[in-house]
Parts: C-alpha cells; sequence; structure tokens
C-alpha cells in the first residue's frame, strides 16, 4: 500500500503518455516551468529520460530553477500520477490505453488530448475518422479501467508555440467531461500555463464537436499560411 508521502505526491504530477511527442512535449515544459512534477510516459523508457532532460532544459530556459522531470516507461509513469494525459496519435490510442490497464488506478482522471485525423491512415490532416463510440475520448471512456474519470481537452493548443517558452499563449481551452470535478481539476492545471484560458462546454459527448476542431484550424493554418492558430470564445463572464 501506498505511504501518504507517496500519495501526496501522485496528486501533485501529471504523467504525460507521449510526453516524447510534439504536443506531450510541449505541455510538460509548460508545466514544467509552473512547478507541476511532470513524469514523462514513453514505449522506451530510455527515450522518455532522454526527453525528460529536454524538457527540464528547456523549462530552464523558461524560468524554472529546479523542474521536477522524469522519464519512465509508459505503465510505470502512469502508476505515479492522479493525473495522466494521453497526447498520442490515435492510431496509437486503443493499444496504449491496453498497455495501461492495470497501471491506471481508480480515481486517476485521464485527460485524452488524441484527435482522429485521417492521416492516422494516410489520409489528409484536414479529415476526421469516424470513431464508433462517437469520439476518441468516448473510446477512451469505453477502454478505461473502472472508476477513471475522462475529461477531453487539449486538442486545439499549438504543440510548437507551447514548446517555446518565449511564446506568449492567448487562447482557449475547451474541455468536456462528465465529471464536475475532474473538469475543475483540469481547469487548474490548464490555467498554470500563462495564457490558456479553460472552458466547460459540457458532457463528454460534446468532445466528438471538440475533436473536430483540431483539422479546422490545420486548414485554416494551412489557407492563410501561418504557424499555428487557436480558438477564443467570446461573451464569458470575467
Amino acid at each position: 500500500m501506498a505511504g501518504r508521502e507517496e500519495i501526496a505526491q501522485a496528486r501533485q504530477t501529471v504523467a504525460v503518455i507521449g510526453g516524447t511527442g510534439a504536443l506531450g512535449f510541449g505541455l510538460s515544459v509548460r508545466w514544467a516551468i509552473a512547478g507541476v512534477p511532470i513524469v514523462i510516459g514513453s514505449r522506451d523508457p530510455d527515450r522518455a529520460k532522454e526527453v525528460a532532460k529536454r524538457v527540464a532544459e528547456r523549462a530552464r530556459e523558461g524560468g524554472a530553477a529546479e523542474p521536477r522531470v522524469e522519464g519512465l516507461q509508459n505503465e510505470d509513469a502512469a502508476g505515479r500520477a492522479n493525473t495522466v494525459v494521453l497526447a498520442v496519435p490515435f492510431r496509437a490510442q486503443a493499444e496504449n490505453l491496453g498497455n495501461l490497464r492495470n497501471a491506471l488506478q481508480p480515481q486517476t482522471t485521464l485527460v485524452d488530448a488524441t484527435v482522429p485525423l485521417a492521416a492516422a491512415v494516410g489520409g489528409r490532416a484536414t479529415r476526421t475518422l469516424a470513431v464508433w463510440q462517437g469520439s476518441a475520448a468516448q473510446q477512451a471512456l469505453e477502454m478505461a479501467p473502472r472508476g477513471v474519470t475522462v475529461v477531453s481537452a487539449l486538442h486545439t493548443v499549438s504543440a510548437a508555440a507551447l514548446s517555446d517558452p518565449g511564446n506568449a499563449m492567448d487562447e482557449d481551452v475547451l474541455m468536456a467531461g462528465d465529471d464536475r470535478k475532474a473538469k475543475d481539476d483540469v481547469a487548474d492545471l490548464i490555467r498554470r500555463i500563462p495564457g490558456l484560458r479553460p472552458v466547460d462546454c459540457g458532457d463528454l459527448e460534446v468532445a466528438r464537436i471538440l475533436e473536430q476542431l483540431t483539422p479546422m484550424l490545420i486548414s485554416v493554418n494551412k489557407r492563410h499560411k501561418i504557424k499555428h492558430s487557436g480558438i477564443r470564445i467570446t461573451g464569458l463572464p470575467g
């Protein structure tokens, strides 16, 4: 049984599965700058350790004095945190969730940033694939162990922008989920990155709409020849 210190550490720690990829790397850098303990997950533990060093170096460039970043194999990383961010390509989502079944603990919040892009099967990045469950997030919920809560979020934030600590973020992060407390916790985590504002869009079924925004933004970027565009919701109080 885990001791009190291990439990307290798990509550603060964020495991980023797919942390060696572009989005996972960028998120890890920003959260490490904010003082969040990060565990980078990868199928290859040596690769995870290598990327963890790069994240720590980039975080120091962003002003973090002692970033807490560790690299582990996926299952070990997921077992170390109460918040697990899944930032993998859609083609790898099911495999990763299958491998994590025994690692994800009850009361874990799984933040699914997966987008079912057609590019995953050789199609266009400006189109999405149909998912039997309705969305990648709903597929994640179906595959996750009982007691794990899924929050869909982080689909429209640029990986390149996140990876550069000198780049000022200024956009909304739309999220959906069935558990209000889990969404509140994820919202607090998103706010740790200056310039990002979390917006609760409703129940998890809304994820099918949120995931469609990624290919739309890719199309906008191509059409206007810009590096990245974002989302901003107007009219919100505060």
